[in-house]
């Protein structure tokens, strides 16, 4: 109870404090209004300038691909200037008419309902990758061309490893329970100016390769030399993982759809076929075997971080044949997962990859 009679007590004096401090400060609040209106003067200018320019640069477009003559081009230039300088003109007037109102009732608040304030926007435009907005509900005006553009990677699927002198079907680990996992940020810049033909994707992600070892044996290492041995025991499970931070680098092909707008035009590969050629490169950040066991009648569960000699610069090749976002993916490292062994492992991965753009 006396928690409760504490509470509201705060509350009260919270209460009546900022009534008495929101009276105190109307007169304050509007000289900042005002002193914030004076400011937009100057952006609505640069916001309208800048919004013609993309519409000239647009208009200069048209003309270069033969779409319309010169003639015609000077007179969509005319007409887009004569609008945006009426927009200055009338906007300049609003805002001035806020700032007259202000000064008026310096001593009472006056409610804005044009504020900007803050919002929170998620979606996609046309030809552009997906957006959160965090701040003023102000738009900028859109770059007339967007030449990179950003997507989310994930990727999974199986994985396995390739050892010298063997078929993958002598493989010491399971095909079914060994596998991998890619999550990144990459990059799509189109190569050139006037073809989407040829897109540079790169970024970077982090990947986790799992090798499921199987017929009872678990890795041990005797100096430098890493090796499979049988598991004294009764050895449920025997897991080794790596995890490296690479960046990738593919070369991606495959037609795509030009959207024309009046002021903006944007290539988009949505429900389009896309083949990426490339590779990868990278560091080893931590290893861990993971081993379940009987021991006296109970299971066990042990953890074996590091002290694999496993190899630091990892280094591999990848590539995807895509429809839309969806990718059948494989990868291979070139790198071998043990260093100084006296027989190369490599790991070889096949999978699904999502480009989230």
């Amino acid at each position: 109870m006396q928690i409760i009679t504490k509470s509201l007590a705060v509350f009260i004096i919270l209460f009546s404090l900022n009534s008495v401090y929101s009276q105190d400060t109307t007169s304050s609040d509007n000289s900042y209004k005002i002193e914030q209106l004076e400011k937009k003067k100057d952006q609505i200018k640069a916001e309208e300038r800048s919004q013609l320019k993309a519409e000239v640069e647009a208009i200069m477009g048209r003309l270069d691909r033969g779409e319309i003559d010169e003639a015609e081009a000077n007179k969509l230039k005319n007409m887009a200037a004569e609008k945006h300088a009426a927009n200055i003109e009338n906007r300049l007037a609003i805002v001035d008419n806020k700032i007259a109102l202000l000064k008026r009732n310096q001593n009472d608040t006056i409610s804005d309902d044009d504020d900007p304030g803050f919002s929170i926007r998620v979606g996609k435009n046309d030809g552009d990758d997906s957006y959160i907005h965090l701040g003023s509900r102000e738009s900028k005006p859109r770059k007339y061309d967007r030449r990179t553009t950003s997507d989310l990677v994930f990727a999974i699927g199986f994985n396995n490893a390739l050892i010298d002198g063997q078929d993958l079907d002598d493989s010491p680990y399971k095909l079914g329970g060994s596998g991998f996992v890619e999550l990144g940020w990459a990059w799509k810049t189109r190569v050139l100016d006037n073809s989407n033909a040829i897109r540079l994707k790169y970024g970077f992600s982090l990947m986790w390769n799992k090798l499921h070892i199987k017929d009872n044996q678990y890795l041990v290492r005797d100096r430098d030399e890493i090796f499979l041995e049988p598991f004294p025991g009764d050895l449920r499970k025997a897991k080794f993982r790596t995890t490296n931070l690479v960046f990738p680098v593919h070369f991606e092909f495959g037609p795509s759809k030009r959207i024309e707008r009046d002021n903006y035009f944007r290539y988009t590969t949505r429900d389009q076929f896309k083949i990426g050629l490339g590779g990868y490169a990278g560091f080893n950040m931590a290893t861990l075997q993971k081993l379940k066991y009987r021991s006296d009648g109970r299971d066990v569960k042990d953890k074996f971080k590091g002290g694999y000699n496993t190899t630091e610069f990892v280094y591999g090749l990848s590539g995807y044949i895509a429809f839309d976002d969806i990718a059948l993916y494989v990868k291979y490292d070139l790198s071998p997962i043990f260093k100084d062994q006296a027989v190369e492992q490599n790991n070889i991965s096949l999978g699904l990859r999502f480009d989230v753009d």
